[in-house]
């Protein structure tokens, strides 16, 4: 439909899918958001790491455990702004560097090849400690004799972490990775609030794409066709990944 907000909302028919495959901003937001893909198996990796490391019985780690998840129970909002100060050109990173020798400064947020990647960085940064605590479970449910027979039979702490660890946390680890693949490719509120798509479309994603299409240029009917056209590509990804997992002889117990 071609949906109008005060005239008449009449019938287009497939138009809207077209005008997308030949939109070359449509183009763009989708491998922007492809290339926000690179964060999942980063994300994974270090949440596995730190819960690891805050599985020990270490001093203070309730408190190392609190702090990794602060920034996932912290708004979007907040998170923006605080990164904004901290990446403004008077802000704390070009006020270290400055304090320490180097005069030229970094307008980090209006660097069309440095967005995306900060971009990138703040979501692993505030993913981080939801992921752990998940690995954390999975961790923490693992009986503690497989370990101890393994190091009694001579095993090293790394043979025991890919033999033993990683195949258990198989389920959680596929898991975690479907929903950062979604989460990554519908990627919407960080561009939101820090770019809005800028500049010049280095940060513009499809879901922001379809957002502004449908609330800044009232153009509904496209708006959602490119969302619909979002949902597609998720759910073919989505399909690949348990594809491979299944290939993989990972199995999911009753």
């Amino acid at each position: 439909m071609k949906y109008s907000v005060i005239g008449q909302t009449s019938w287009v028919g497939l138009q809207n899918f077209t005008r997308a495959f030949q939109d070359s901003d449509f183009w763009v937001s989708l491998g922007h958001s492809a290339e926000f893909v690179i964060v999942v198996p980063i994300l994974q990796l270090i949440s596995i790491y730190l819960a690891t490391v805050v599985n020990k019985p270490l001093p203070g780690v309730t408190i190392f455990r609190v702090l990794f998840y602060i920034p996932v129970v912290t708004s979007m909002v907040a998170v923006g702004i605080m990164w904004g100060f901290i990446l403004d050109p008077t802000g704390l990173i070009n006020t270290l560097m400055q304090n320490a020798g180097f005069s030229h400064v970094i307008y980090f947020m209006n660097n069309s090849h440095l967005t995306l990647p900060i971009l990138m960085g703040i979501t692993i940064w505030q993913g981080i400690g939801y992921y752990m605590m998940m690995y954390l479970g999975g961790l923490q449910g693992i009986p503690s004799e497989l370990s101890e027979a393994a190091e009694i039979d001579g095993a090293s702490p790394a043979t025991i972490f890919f033999k033993i660890t990683i195949p258990l946390l198989k389920p959680f680890i596929w898991v975690c990775s479907l929903m950062s693949l979604i989460a990554a490719l519908g990627v919407f509120d960080i561009v939101f609030v820090m770019t809005q798509g800028g500049p010049n479309n280095a940060t513009l994603v499809t879901n922001y794409y379809s957002y502004n299409q449908a609330f800044g240029n009232f153009n509904f009917g496209y708006g959602a066709a490119v969302g619909l056209l979002l949902s597609i590509v998720i759910t073919l990804f989505s399909v690949i990944l348990f594809v491979y997992q299944r290939k993989g002889g990972q199995t999911h117990a009753k």
